[in-house]
């Protein structure tokens, strides 16, 4: 008696894909063994005037815009088909081979990169990019970019229709970083390319082709910093480079108790803080500047400091501070939870407005509070202790040194307490 087994039908592998790069030229562009799989294409992919650029009269075309989600669709869609992906330059360059290989495996795919359009930019311009910041304004934002652009030497930018290079040089111009030259790389490649170099000033007021690269070269001989800004520090920075009220001059938190302060609150870049009793704002615009991707509310209940904190801010370019006119703890009531708390108090409520704002502190997150006075160097230190466990205190006498004449003297400031705690 013979049998017969029944076999199922046969699945094929789905069919390679090809991601290949293309310059601005075109066809011209492709090499002999990258316009011979375009040739035998029987399916292509890519923007439409990527479609346009290549010549095959049997391939299916299907224009994909940036949408990589519809991209993968159609790749799925066509698997047992020869399919070709264009794009531009070095697809693995902020481009469309990365994603493919990421979410549909390596093994699916060959790539045939073009020159990157970034790599044609530094050499139009005659500098190398080895050590240059480059990025995209495609899947980054512009507060991001520039921040980092600040302390870079040479930097390179795909820009965005949306984003375009003037917008990048008033975002610069903006935050006072004035001490680059630019070069805007237009149509790299193509007939009609150009190169635009400009200032940051030059380059705010003018236009150009979607397709460039913002090219942005430090000024020899210049810190990363304006010339009006030279001597600002990140965090404790001297009493006298903050505007004051004339009546409470002498209140703010003198800079080597600042430092001391901002250390113990543990900001981190995205930290939210809080400065309660800010004053002019001294603790808080220190704080912003190291939390430049967080937040920082400075509450005071005092209108003309009030005014100071956003004239203060200003002066130093901070923009992530949102001053407050109230006074605490209803001021805070609809603010996110802080990571770090800085209280600054003189009257007998502080200990209450400590132990209120560790309440609302993220675990893990502190509070430091800043005295003048023994009796609320104890009643805050029990009340953090009853609400961490623990409670660390210092006292400062600090003697700042002074030439009178021929001799150096020391005059002493206040003695002045730090109380913080941890939010375990």
């Amino acid at each position: 008696m013979s049998t017969h087994s029944q076999k199922g039908p046969v699945l094929s592998s789905p069919q390679k894909v090809y991601v290949i790069g293309i310059g601005d030229d075109g066809l011209e562009s492709l090499t002999g063994a990258a316009r011979q799989l375009v040739d035998q294409a029987e399916v292509l992919l890519g923007a439409g005037r990527l479609l346009a650029a290549v010549t095959n009269p049997t391939a299916r075309r299907v224009e994909v815009g940036s949408d990589f989600d519809e991209l993968l669709a159609e790749i799925e869609a066509n698997a047992n088909q020869q399919t070709v992906v264009l794009t531009t330059g070095d697809p693995f360059f902020y481009g469309t081979a990365r994603y493919l290989c990421d979410h549909l495996g390596k093994e699916r795919f060959e790539v045939v990169p073009h020159v990157s359009s970034m790599q044609l930019a530094f050499a139009r311009v005659k500098e190398s990019w080895d050590e240059a910041y480059l990025t995209n304004l495609a899947n980054q934002s512009l507060d991001r970019v520039v921040e980092r652009v600040r302390t870079a030497e040479k930097v390179g930018i795909f820009t965005t229709e949306e984003t375009p290079p003037s917008a990048v040089a008033k975002a610069m111009l903006d935050r006072q970083i004035d001490y680059f030259h630019a070069y805007v790389c237009e149509n790299l490649g193509s007939p009609d390319e150009r190169v635009t170099q400009c200032d940051l000033q030059e380059l705010a007021g003018q236009e150009f082709a979607a397709l460039n690269v913002l090219v942005l070269v430090r000024n020899p001989d210049v810190p990363d910093r304006p010339t009006q800004r030279i001597g600002r520090r990140l965090f404790g920075n001297p009493d006298e480079a903050f505007l004051q009220s004339k009546p409470q001059r002498g209140l703010l938190t003198p800079a080597e108790v600042r430092v001391m302060a901002l250390a113990e609150m543990d900001i981190g870049p995205a930290s939210v803080v809080w400065d309660v009793g800010a004053g002019s704002g001294s603790v808080a615009i220190e704080a912003a500047q190291i939390a430049s991707g967080g937040s920082v509310y400075a509450i005071e209940m005092e209108a003309e400091d009030y005014q100071l904190i956003a004239e203060n801010a200003q002066r130093f370019g901070v923009t992530n501070l949102t001053a407050i006119l109230g006074q605490a703890p209803e001021a805070w009531a609809d603010l996110p939870d802080p990571d770090s708390v800085f209280i600054g108090g003189t009257g007998r409520a502080v200990a209450n407005i400590a132990q209120e704002a560790f309440a609302r502190l993220r675990k893990g997150g502190r509070v430091v509070v800043n005295v003048g006075s023994i009796e609320n160097v104890g009643s805050v230190h029990e009340a953090l202790r009853q609400c961490a466990g623990e409670a660390n205190v210092w006292m400062f006498n600090i003697a700042r040194g002074t030439q009178q004449l021929v001799r150096l003297r020391f005059e002493s400031l206040n003695p002045t307490f730090l109380i913080s705690a941890i939010k375990d």
